[in-house]
């Protein structure tokens, strides 16, 4: 049986996935010494393929050790995809946005899917039922405007977020609470309403960490899925590797 490690390089982590066959059966964080952690993984796992898809500058040495131990794919816009990508500069678009799209094609294929990825930034991206990634929206994620309203004031406190915020915040902390888990719900509930405008049936994917903290305050039925994006890529990694 087939083993592929599916790896992600995010801003703000470095996650990766063991796949078995068409399974998942690990998922973990990598340390910060990552080219050590990965060799641990390569010697304890010894996958056969891997794939990786990064927003990062990581060390080269990791993409050699990969190539010498597996057999290794780098996810760009050059790689082979289940979809088009008819925008001015392919190029531009993320490796992560890449993988999301593979995953939206793979599971619901000839259909309209609005992929929603919860990371530090929020990306909106839209793939057609002709399988065409159309781009999509990009705004501050949730950290990044939990952290912007601390940086960028004198005295506002860096709040957490909690999943049971209340409408009206009772003091500095629930304020900020509530401005940034209430107001991104309600972003992404007029954005899936503005979609619905123009595209009346279409499945709306939600990916990320943060998935919990909004999932309750969303008015639209939504398929949610926090390794989304392990599947885009073990999906990506089927249609390399042949």
């Amino acid at each position: 049986m087939n083993k592929t490690l599916c790896l992600d390089f995010g801003n703000s982590r470095l996650k990766a996935a063991i796949f078995l066959n068409e399974e998942i059966k690990e998922t973990f964080l990598l340390r910060e010494d990552a080219e050590i952690h990965l060799q641990e993984v390569l010697q304890h796992h010894q996958p056969h393929y891997s794939i990786l898809s990064s927003v990062i500058e990581h060390s080269a040495a990791i993409e050699e050790l990969l190539n010498n131990q597996t057999k290794f794919h780098k996810l760009t816009n050059t790689s082979s995809l289940a979809f088009t990508i008819p925008v001015g500069k392919p190029e531009t678009v993320g490796a992560d946005r890449l993988a999301i799209a593979s995953a939206a094609v793979d599971m619901f294929p000839g259909q309209h899917n609005l992929v929603i990825a919860l990371g530090s930034c929020i990306t909106y991206n839209f793939i057609n039922k002709q399988h065409q990634l159309l781009g999509g929206a990009i705004t501050p994620g949730m950290e990044m405007r939990f952290r912007a309203m601390h940086e960028f004031t004198a005295k506002l406190p860096m709040a957490k977020a909690t999943w049971n915020v209340p409408l009206i915040g009772y003091d500095t902390i629930t304020n900020l609470q509530s401005g940034v888990v209430l107001g991104i719900a309600g972003e992404i509930d007029k954005m899936i309403e503005l979609y619905n405008n123009r595209y009346s049936n279409f499945n709306v994917l939600l990916t990320g960490g943060d998935i919990p903290f909004f999932e309750p305050h969303l008015k639209k039925k939504i398929f949610a899925d926090p390794h989304l994006i392990f599947k885009g890529l073990y999906a990506i990694s089927k249609i390399n590797h042949v």
